[in-house]
């Protein structure tokens, strides 16, 4: 019989588990941290005493079997098999550390073979580069220390491999195809630092899995894709960064029947040492949105409005100096927007859809010769001039809203003459007549209509004097309050967000301004700096309430609304090519993309694609 510690001697010598001093394996500093010595010494530390705690043991892997020993046989407890007879064999002779005058008794494969199969060889030493040492037994189980790179000379039968202290900084894609049945694999105390999530392609019999010790920062997405037969998964002891890479890693953890050790986090400097497993996936904000430019539109735009006819998404243009109403439609041949119909419209402001079943309407705001309104009875047609629009209360339309009151559809339009007046549009018969004068002598320069308590109400913002809010009641609008400090408002637009509704506010000097309703009035939440910003304008994109303030001297910014905070957070700059003179923003949903438009007044209609980036991949 053989002495116990001795063979764990050996073992410790052949693992590198043993940190004497001038030993060529030790590593000073780590001798007493059991967390950092490699999980392959504390499995065949703990079977060579016989004892199987669950603190240190690998356990066994699929397939195999524990089997009381016949009376005689020893004093260890259990003994493996794979469908042979096992015994005992006197441990052969290795040289570990030549040149230091070291010499022992060691078994070298400390998974599968403490007990050898009667039909397995010796080990032997197989160095393929200087400094590697390699013992592999037989075609089941081996282990290299010192190897410069991955060994490949090995069965594709192995079934246990541990790499140790090697030169290897990185796993590539297919690291171990050459070894589709192993089992047991541990690569531990080494210097990797990159993984390939293709590297555990084909290991689809793999047990255990050990990267602990290593320099492991991160894991890629999908590395254990296909590792159905995953028990145990050991990645202590690296330094990981617990940020929106490592993300998928926590969410992937409850969802897998395996035991996972996890470790650490080493930053950022918020979580440092804080235990994986003690991070909560939900408070990771790991999705991120952008803008990037799609196409251009020649000509110059006040306006810009989407709407959907017959089932398509279409988008109109307010071209001023082209003197028309353009509308534009997705080619699915070109994977672009392109023209389908145009209306003539001189000195054109707002061109404001309506679609009532297979008719279309166009509204089109003009400031000289009269404001128009254009129908088209079906698909098959084309637009006509239906009905000039109130000319004797439409001198100077500035923006046109449409909304329904009672059921019916209106219009509303700004007019930001002296002599003129906001006049409130109903439909009455084939056409749309007026229905009420509003705010008149006030130079109104735009119009909004919103719900509030379940009511219609109308907000125009005036050259003249605060924005004024108006409810409807008794078939009629009626002044219901102004908005207090916003002084100089050129235009106003809302948005709804958790039961909330907001207001944006677009001052051209001083600073914009974002409120919110309190159930009576609209009071002050936040202020952007916004010099020479005609437009301040809130468009939900997806998931995201967005915002973007448009300049017609820097850059135009897009917010977003964070929803802890209730306030919006500068995302980002519109541009490369930068908007000029930037007048109205519309998004629109094709072929399952999603689009912003940008009208701009100085230059061409821009447009950009919304992209949704995942950081955690």
């Amino acid at each position: 019989m053989h002495n116990p510690a001795r063979v764990r001697l050996g073992c410790h010598i052949a693992m590198g588990c043993l940190r004497g001093k001038g030993h060529p394996f030790s590593s000073p500093g780590r001798d007493e941290n059991r967390e950092n010595v490699p999980s392959a010494c504390l499995w065949v530390t703990s079977f060579m005493n016989g004892q199987r705690q669950a603190s240190d043991m690998r356990p066994r892997p699929a397939g195999l079997r524990d089997r009381r020993q016949m009376p005689g046989a020893g004093t260890h407890a259990h003994t493996h098999t794979v469908g042979l007879e096992w015994r005992r064999r006197p441990l052969p002779k290795l040289l570990v550390g030549a040149g230091h005058g070291v010499e022992t008794q060691a078994h070298v494969t400390p998974h599968l073979g403490l007990l050898y199969p009667q039909t397995m060889t010796q080990p032997d030493l197989h160095p393929t580069h200087e400094g590697e040492r390699c013992w592999a037994e037989h075609s089941y189980s081996a282990l290299c220390e010192g190897s410069l790179d991955l060994p490949e000379s090995f069965s594709p039968t192995l079934l246990s491999l541990s790499l140790v202290r090697t030169g290897v900084t990185q796993l590539k894609a297919g690291s171990f195809l050459r070894v589709p049945s192993l089992h047991l694999l541990f690569i531990e105390d080494n210097e990797i630092g990159s993984i390939s999530k293709n590297a555990l392609r084909g290991l689809r019999s793999l047990t255990h899995l050990s990267l602990a010790n290593n320099h492991l920062e991160t894991l890629p997405r999908f590395l254990f894709r296909g590792l159905e037969t995953l028990t145990h998964v050991d990645l202590r002891g690296n330094p990981f960064q617990c940020d929106c890479r490592v993300l998928w890693l926590l969410q992937w953890i409850p969802t897998v029947n395996a035991s996972v050790g996890t470790g650490a986090c080493a930053g950022p400097a918020a979580l440092a040492h804080m235990q994986l497993h003690h991070l909560d996936p939900k408070t990771f904000k790991c999705r991120a949105i952008e803008l990037s430019w799609f196409q251009t539109v020649g000509e110059s735009a006040l306006g810009v409005e989407a709407f959907s006819y017959q089932g398509e998404p279409h988008v109109v243009l307010a071209q001023p100096f082209a003197g028309r109403c353009l509308i534009l439609t997705w080619d699915y041949s070109l994977q672009r927007f392109r023209q389908e119909e145009e209306l003539s419209a001189p000195s054109v402001v707002s061109c404001k859809p309506l679609v009532l079943g297979r008719r279309l309407f166009v509204l089109a705001a003009r400031l000289w010769g009269g404001s128009q309104l254009w129908a088209r009875p079906g698909p098959d047609l084309r637009l006509a001039p239906l009905q000039a629009l109130a000319p004797r209360r439409l001198l100077r339309p500035n923006d046109a809203e449409l909304l329904w009151l009672d059921g019916q559809p209106c219009f509303v339009v700004a007019d930001a003459s002296k002599a003129g007046s906001t006049t409130l549009l109903c439909r009455d018969g084939p056409g749309f007549y007026p229905r009420q004068s509003l705010h008149a002598w006030h130079r109104d320069t735009d119009a909004e209509a919103l719900e509030l308590d379940g009511r219609p109400h109308l907000l125009l913002a005036s050259a003249s004097q605060r924005p004024v809010l108006f409810h409807w009641f008794g078939g009629r609008f009626e002044r219901r309050t102004d908005i207090p400090e916003a002084e100089d408002v050129y235009a106003t637009r809302h948005f709804q967000a958790s039961g909330d509704v907001f207001l944006c506010l677009t001052r051209y000097i001083g600073d914009s301004m974002v409120m919110r309703w309190d159930g009576s009035m609209f009071r002050l939440l936040q202020q952007l700096p916004s010099r020479g910003a005609h437009v301040f304008q809130p468009l939900l994109i997806a998931r995201d309430q967005l915002a973007i303030l448009g300049s017609d001297f820097a850059f135009s910014q897009v917010f977003r609304l964070e929803p802890d905070r209730g306030l919006l957070e500068p995302l980002q700059e519109l541009g490369p090519p930068a908007l000029v003179a930037p007048r109205a923003f519309a998004h629109i949903t094709m072929a399952g993309r999603r689009f912003l438009f940008a009208a701009c007044f100085k230059g061409p209609t821009q447009i950009y694609q919304h992209h949704e980036l995942d950081l955690s991949a």
